[in-house]
C-alpha cells in the first residue's frame, strides 16, 4: 500500500471536520453528520485509488454506505473504514469529543459488521495481553492497574454514557476506580487509552460495533489492545452476522480478529474540543485543523495541525 495514502487519509478527516464544524452546537444532527459525509465523500473521489468502503454510514442515503466503491479506480486496491462524524449529538449540542475518523487498508483488512451493539474493552500498550472481556470488571480493572503500576483508586476508566451501561458503571464505582463518562464518541474513548499523556487508562462498555472497528485499528498502530463481543443479539442480527461469517454469534473478538494484515492507516480530525485533539478554530478567511496519522507499518503517529484558507480551496 502506497506511503502517499497517509496524507491522502488526512485529507479525508480535515475535509469532513471542516464541513461538520459549520453546524457546531445548531442542534442538529443529520445536517452535522451528512454535511461531513458528503465532503469526505467528495475527497474520496478525487483520490487515486480502487476502493471499498467496508465499515461505512449507518443510513443508507449516505454516499458512503458500506460496500461503495471511491476514488478513480487507477490507483491501489484498498479498503477503507470511516466514520465522517463520531459524536454527532455531541456536535449539534456544541459538546466535546467530535471526532472524524478514517482508516485505509489493503485489501480484507477491515473485519465487515453490521451496525449492531458491541460489548468492549481497550487500553495501550503498558496493558496488552492482560485483559480479558469474559472476566468479571474488577478482575479486569486490578490487572490493568498491575500492569500500569497504579492503584486502582488511580485508575481512569472510559464508559459512553447510555442506560445499557448503567450496571457496568456500578460495578467499576464498587472497585474504587475513577470514572470518565462521554456523552458521544467512544473511538477517542477507546484510543485514548494507548496515549501516555491522556487521563484515561481503559475504555469499558456496550457501544457502536462499526466504531470498535475503527478504534481497532487505531489502536493495533500504537500496539493497544482490545477485544468486542456483540450484544443484544436477536435471530434477525444472528441472520446478518451469519451472511458475514460469523457463525458464533457469542465470539470474542481479538484486535487481531478485527484488523487482519499489518498494513493500516489511520486519520483522526478533532471537530470540537475533545480528550484527543482540539476542534476546529476558525480564524479570518480560513480555519486550522488538529490531526493525528497513525501507520501500523512504521508505528509511526504523526501530529498534524493545518491552516487551511477558504479562498484557495476549492471544497469549499
Amino acid at each position: 500500500m502506497d506511503r502517499y495514502l497517509t496524507i491522502e487519509a488526512v485529507r479525508l478527516t480535515e475535509a469532513a471536520a471542516l464541513y461538520a464544524s459549520r453546524y457546531m452546537g445548531k442542534g442538529d444532527e443529520d445536517i452535522s453528520y451528512f454535511s461531513a459525509a458528503e465532503a469526505m465523500y467528495k475527497v474520496l473521489c478525487t483520490m487515486d485509488i480502487d476502493g471499498e468502503i467496508i465499515i461505512g454510514a449507518d443510513s443508507s442515503e449516505s454516499a458512503l454506505f458500506d460496500g461503495a466503491q471511491v476514488g478513480g479506480k487507477t490507483g491501489d486496491a484498498v479498503d477503507l473504514a470511516v466514520k465522517p462524524l463520531d459524536g454527532k449529538m455531541t456536535c449539534a449540542r456544541g459538546g466535546h469529543n467530535a471526532v472524524s475518523a478514517a482508516a485505509v487498508g489493503s485489501k480484507g483488512t477491515f473485519f465487515k459488521t453490521p451496525s449492531l451493539y458491541m460489548d468492549k474493552i481497550a487500553v495501550g500498550r503498558e496493558a496488552k495481553n492482560v485483559i480479558d472481556i469474559v472476566q468479571p470488571v474488577d478482575i479486569n480493572i486490578k490487572r490493568v492497574a498491575r500492569a500500569k503500576g497504579k492503584y486502582i483508586e488511580d485508575l481512569t476508566v472510559c464508559v459512553l454514557d447510555r442506560k445499557r451501561n448503567e450496571k457496568l458503571v456500578e460495578e467499576i464505582r464498587m472497585t474504587g476506580a475513577k470514572i470518565k463518562l462521554i456523552r458521544d464518541g467512544d473511538i477517542t474513548g477507546a484510543i485514548s487509552a494507548a496515549f501516555p499523556e491522556s487521563s484515561i487508562d481503559i475504555l469499558m462498555g456496550i457501544g457502536g460495533s462499526k466504531e470498535a472497528i475503527i478504534a481497532a485499528a487505531a489502536l493495533k498502530c500504537v500496539d493497544g489492545d482490545m477485544q468486542a463481543r456483540f450484544v443484544d443479539i436477536g435471530g434477525k442480527e444472528k441472520d446478518q452476522l451469519r451472511d458475514m461469517g460469523v457463525d458464533d454469534p457469542d465470539k470474542i473478538f481479538s484486535i487481531t480478529d478485527m484488523i487482519h494484515g499489518e498494513e493500516v492507516i489511520v486519520s483522526l480530525t478533532g471537530v470540537t474540543d475533545g480528550v484527543l485533539l482540539p476542534g476546529v478554530q476558525y480564524i479570518a478567511g480560513g480555519a486550522k485543523t488538529s490531526s493525528i496519522l497513525f501507520r501500523q507499518k512504521t508505528h509511526t503517529l504523526r501530529y498534524i495541525t493545518a491552516v487551511h484558507q477558504f479562498d484557495y480551496k476549492p471544497l469549499f
